[in-house]
């Protein structure tokens, strides 16, 4: 089976779930999607680490990646070690909601190799309105770093996309809430 349709199949199986829940955008919803159940399996790791870094070839160039705490770190990860394995490293990078309020006080862990000015696309698991990942631009750029895109996993339809774009950033999704429904 190709990688896209077996990752799909992991996430409907592993992930998808018909069920009333608020979202984190504070939304309320009839379905969700858990990727870390998937993603965060052995299997589930290596597909996404593979589709995502095929996902980075369309955008511009990028130095690193950055997933975004929680769902994204794994995502960054899997995307780091395939990288690697290919021969075309990006180092991952985990870009917290908040600073760590003890030792080293960092609001962007792993980063201390890049350079001024890198170049970083961000990956997020599910993406609804786009909040939270264009937090997660401002805190890098804040930071010193260039956003150069965004790939997500999932895109629910639910407007991220038009704000991600809107704020001049190219959107990738590897699903859409139309693969699930």
């Amino acid at each position: 089976m190709a990688p896209h349709a077996r990752l799909l199949e992991l996430l409907r199986d592993r992930s998808f779930a018909r069920k009333c829940v608020v979202l984190a955008s504070g939304r309320e919803s009839d379905f969700f999607i858990d990727c870390k159940q998937t993603v965060l399996s052995a299997e589930g790791h290596v597909l996404v680490g593979e589709l995502m870094l095929d996902a980075l070839a369309t955008l511009p160039a990028c130095d690193a990646v950055a997933g975004v705490e929680l769902g994204g770190c794994s995502l960054a990860s899997a995307v780091a070690l395939t990288s690697h394995l290919r021969g075309i490293p990006k180092d991952a990078v985990y870009v917290r909601k908040e600073a760590k309020d003890h030792g080293s006080k960092r609001l962007v862990e792993g980063d201390t190799m890049l350079s001024p000015g890198s170049a970083l696309v961000i990956l997020e698991d599910v993406t609804t309105t786009g909040r939270s990942t264009l937090a997660a631009v401002g805190k890098l750029r804040d930071a010193g770093y260039v956003v150069t895109g965004i790939v997500t996993l999932v895109d629910r339809l639910e407007g991220g996309r038009e704000a991600i774009e809107a704020a001049g950033l190219p959107f990738i999704a590897v699903y859409t809430r139309d693969d699930f429904m």
